[in-house]
């Protein structure tokens, strides 16, 4: 098996309500692949798309309940620690619900922590290890 990811997709218990928030607040588009039944957002060379919780569950042949923590994050990189503090203001403005304000964090970077509707954690981070690739920097939450 080669060393890929394609699409990362989210189960979520509203779909409009999620296709707004990743619209209205992280500024992205939906592709034109998308539908009333799952959203398409084409990212930096691999896809995120939203559908509906109980059809994803289906799908996989698993119970939908999604209880707890779902022992994963996204992270979205930038590349400073000022950038990081505006891109959360940013977003908490916009009504991103900021579970962990920007800090510096033990393995030496600074991070902070949002969470989508579906509480879907997400990490704004500045990681000085590991340098942004070029096309990595041209894809922006606004």
């Amino acid at each position: 098996m080669e060393q890929r990811l394609t699409l990362i997709t989210l189960g979520v218990t509203n779909l409009q309500r999620s296709k707004a928030f990743y619209q209205n607040v992280f500024g992205w588009q939906p592709t034109a692949l998308s539908t009333e039944a799952v959203v398409f957002f084409q990212l930096n060379g691999l896809q995120l798309a939203l559908f509906p919780q109980e059809s994803l569950a289906d799908d996989a042949g698993v119970p939908a309940d999604g209880k707890g923590f779902r022992r994963f994050s996204l992270a979205y990189n930038v590349q400073s620690e000022q950038e990081v503090d505006e891109l959360v203001a940013s977003l908490e403005a916009k009504g991103a619900k900021v579970l962990k304000q920007p800090e510096k964090v033990f393995w030496g970077g600074y991070s902070s922590y949002i969470a989508d509707p579906d509480e879907n954690l997400w990490e704004i981070a500045y990681n000085p290890f590991i340098p942004l690739e070029k096309d990595e920097v041209g894809a922006s939450i606004h």
